[in-house]
């Protein structure tokens, strides 16, 4: 019999080289993660594999190795940055005593510390459970045990079958809610369509300053930090442009590279805010040396969630960190491409404001032809 150990605040880390050509993003990555997780990191292990171990993701040598710097730091928690299988779990923390959590319940751990509405909570429960529901397959020994209950169970239902029944009523439960919560964005969506009032998002890899641009520009007061995945919340505010015309800029959560499926599931709600945009303000940390692999990140998404067509104009932030001047560059066609910015100072944000103008115009150009045509 096999009941989870406890858990802390102090971690090893564990990051290994699998071939991936990112791999020292992803170590660097990992650690920020921790960090905004509230861990205390107090050792990296770091290896190299041609392909996971079936059974515990790294060899038996690596193995002892984290055993032995667990023991050394006194940590009670092991972080993979690596999606681990149940069983790989499950014999992780038999061998090192532990607690064991890969990159997808520390995302989610995090994710359910900056759930603030109604709406982020029940997003980031619904993930929860989903990915506890692998969990629950050939899961721990504790639930697989019979136990009696009163009022809860049939004769002869196991304690597994049991957490699979409550577990499945409440994920059902919470995908009502959030069909209500989609309806409702759906319903605002066509009031702003019936008011003319074009659609933009902002997007971008978690930390590259989205929150404190919407707020420069939509003279908003989002909530704003130094921080992966301060905003999980959508936040929506109306921003007038020159023309007398206005756009709904809509401020949404991060991306990171990697992102666990069971969030783009639950988060689908939101995201459709991406999704129904007319034109995406994708928004680069200018001063990563990663960029192009956070861009390639965002991307990937977009794609996942239908997003891969809207008109991208690529914000390239934190130019305040950078010796690069704020410019705005122009394509092919003469449209605005990308714009060079620092949110935090405000230094060439009217060349984001001209962005949105432009699209506004352009996106009004064709009802303001077919309004001198009928008359």
């Amino acid at each position: 019999m096999f009941d989870r150990p406890g858990t802390g605040t102090d971690a090893v880390l564990v990051g290994l080289d699998l071939g991936a050509a990112d791999y020292a993003e992803g170590l660097e990555e990992i650690q920020l993660l921790a960090s905004s997780a509230g861990v205390m990191a107090r050792a990296l292990v770091k290896g190299r594999r041609a392909r996971p171990d079936a059974a515990f993701f790294a060899g038996k040598g690596k193995v002892e190795e984290i055993r032995r710097v667990v023991a050394e730091s006194g940590a009670r928690l092991v972080i993979f940055n690596h999606e681990l299988s149940p069983i790989q779990e499950r014999n992780l923390e038999r061998a090192l005593d532990c607690r064991v959590v890969d990159r997808v319940s520390l995302i989610l751990d995090i994710f359910a510390q900056r759930a603030r509405t109604h709406e982020g909570k029940l997003q980031v429960e619904l993930a929860q459970l989903e990915h506890l529901a692998t969990r629950l397959v050939r899961g721990w020994t504790h639930l697989e045990r019979q136990r009696g209950g009163i009022g809860l169970r049939g004769p002869g239902e196991t304690q597994l079958e049991t957490d699979r029944r409550l577990l499945g009523k409440r994920v059902k439960v919470l995908k009502e809610k959030l069909a209500k919560v989609r309806a409702q964005r759906t319903v605002q969506r066509r009031a702003r369509r019936r008011s003319n009032l074009l659609q933009a998002s902002l997007v971008g890899y978690t930390n590259a300053g989205k929150s404190t641009l919407f707020n420069r520009i939509a003279r908003a007061d989002v909530f704003a930090m130094d921080r992966l995945f301060a905003t999980l919340d959508t936040t929506t505010r109306r921003v007038h442009t020159a023309n007398g015309a206005g756009v709904a800029l809509s401020d949404t959560v991060g991306f990171i590279r990697r992102l666990p499926h069971t969030l783009v599931a639950a988060f689908r709600a939101t995201l459709e805010e991406t999704a129904e945009a007319s034109m995406l303000l994708h928004v680069v940390d200018a001063s990563s040396a990663d960029r192009a692999a956070q861009i390639a990140a965002v991307d990937q998404v977009l794609a996942e969630i239908g997003a891969e067509e809207i008109p991208q104009v690529l914000v390239m932030n934190k130019i305040d960190l950078t010796r690069l001047p704020a410019r705005v560059e122009r394509d092919q066609y003469g449209r605005i491409s990308r714009v060079w910015v620092s949110a935090k100072t405000g230094d060439g944000i009217e060349g984001v404001r001209l962005a949105l103008e432009e699209y506004v115009d352009q996106a009004l150009a064709p009802a303001q032809i077919n309004q001198t045509a009928a008359a």
